[in-house]
């Protein structure tokens, strides 16, 4: 019985091997290329459990995730007015075809690394030796992210690999650079300054000539309609006058008098020269003014 027992669990630990080495499992972020003998045979993208033949076959896993390629260093680039900038810049891949992934860059990630980032590298300096300083500072700086993009998805299928996408993260200029550029850029600011000054200026005395002039001319109105109210305010008095001096001849003599007295003793200080017997006093010496202020009279 002792003896029987051997083979079986013999048998047993080698079927157990066999099946361990005729399957393997695929993770839903990987992709498993068959190699038999040394050839490729199969590439599986199916998340789960696979079956292979034991001695025979072998499987290399491959990360179908997006990954990232960061460039430690920024990269000089010359801009086409031949000014260096510091261009720091990400890409973000994946692998698609992992035949032709394996064929290109034998599967090695490094090599696929490389050859993204001479592709990119190339297309940047092509990129920004078309644009001035400026448009790859702020003007074109998304126009020039989709681009390369573009042109490095179509190098980089050739590889089996998909560029999803390409970002500038900072775009400086070097020191030397820099400070030319900022004196340049405060002379340009001056100058537009000194032009909304001047034209400012300008504007303000063209606004204070028109509203002077609009003062004259408001002036002008203004007193010729005084001197007309005026005008027509001392015809209206002159005729008040004159009616009242036909109605009341006397009465209209003895109220002139009365407001000449008032004008002329307004003040104590006041001193007139006159004849006592003037036409003057006519009142003050007779109410009545029949005495017609005249020499020896009453």
């Amino acid at each position: 019985m002792t003896k029987s027992i051997g083979p079986i669990a013999a048998a047993l630990i080698a079927l157990f091997l066999l099946a361990s080495a005729s399957l393997y499992t695929v993770d839903q972020r990987q992709n498993a290329m068959v190699f038999q003998l040394g050839e490729v045979k199969d590439v599986v993208t199916t998340p789960g459990l696979h079956f292979k033949w034991p001695l025979i076959q072998n499987i290399r896993y491959f990360d179908t995730r997006i990954l990232t390629l960061d460039d430690p260093e920024p990269l000089r680039f010359i801009t086409s007015e031949k000014k260096p900038v510091l261009v720091d810049s990400f890409v973000k891949w994946r692998i698609v075809d992992v035949k032709q992934f394996y064929i290109s860059v034998q599967g090695d990630d490094l090599r696929a690394q490389k050859r993204l980032q001479q592709t990119i590298s190339d297309g940047l300096q092509a990129e920004f030796g078309k644009r001035t300083v400026h448009d790859v500072v702020s003007g074109e700086r998304e126009h020039i992210m989709d681009v390369m993009r573009e042109k490095a998805d179509l190098d980089a299928r050739k590889i089996g690999v998909q560029i999803i996408d390409v970002r500038l993260k900072r775009v400086d200029l070097p020191q030397e650079v820099s400070e030319s550029v900022y004196r340049r850029m405060e002379a340009e600011r001056k100058r537009v300054a000194n032009e909304l000054r001047s034209t400012g200026s300008a504007d303000a005395e063209r606004i204070r000539a028109d509203a002077d002039k609009q003062r004259e001319v408001i002036l002008a109105e203004a007193y010729r309609d005084a001197q007309r109210i005026k005008g027509d305010g001392d015809a209206k008095a002159s005729a008040t006058y004159a009616q009242a001096f036909q109605q009341s001849p006397e009465f209209y003599s003895f109220y002139r008098s009365m407001e000449a007295y008032r004008s002329s003793f307004r003040s104590k200080s006041d001193v007139m020269v006159i004849d006592p017997s003037s036409e003057f006093f006519r009142y003050l010496k007779d109410p009545t003014g029949k005495s017609g202020g005249k020499p020896g009279a009453k």
